[in-house]
């Protein structure tokens, strides 16, 4: 770990990269944001944990938890509610056995994730697996989607 992070500091450093930046690269390389991490550059550029984690916390795209290899990314905007996203959601966690507490598998295969909006209203309820766009889903679309991934 601390050769990961010493890799992304000398890196980021030489191009006075700025804290997304560094998160970024934290997140590409870790996976996700590490407490750890955030520490060790904490001590590292003197810049308090929660600089990093007011950033962290802000943006949707910076994870503080192991996430699936497959993201499953449903849109919970008005219309996809409306078209049956709550519906596609219950199939999802059907069909790979999720609990209400639970987003990501016990295998770390998949991870569920609600958004906002996609901005594909014309063609809802959407869903995006690893970012491929899936249109006009329907529960039992969604069930045969997903097994193109279960490998």
């Amino acid at each position: 770990m601390t050769e990961t992070l010493e890799a992304i500091y000398d890196k980021c450093m030489a191009n006075e990269d700025n804290i997304i930046t560094i998160l970024q690269e934290i997140q590409s390389k870790i996976g996700y944001i590490q407490e750890e991490a955030v520490n060790w550059f904490s001590e590292r550029t003197n810049i308090p944990p929660s600089k990093f984690y007011g950033v962290v916390t802000f943006y949707s795209q910076f994870h503080q938890n192991p996430r699936g290899k497959n993201i499953v990314t449903v849109c919970c905007g008005t219309v996809c509610h409306v078209k049956g996203a709550p519906r596609v959601i219950s199939k999802v966690r059907e069909d790979l056995k999720l609990k209400e507490d639970q987003d990501t598998t016990k295998d770390m295969l998949f991870t569920l994730e609600r958004v906002n909006c996609v901005g594909a209203c014309s063609i809802a309820p959407v869903v995006l697996i690893n970012e491929k766009v899936l249109g006009k889903v329907t529960p039992s679309k969604i069930v045969k989607s997903l097994k193109d991934y279960k490998g």
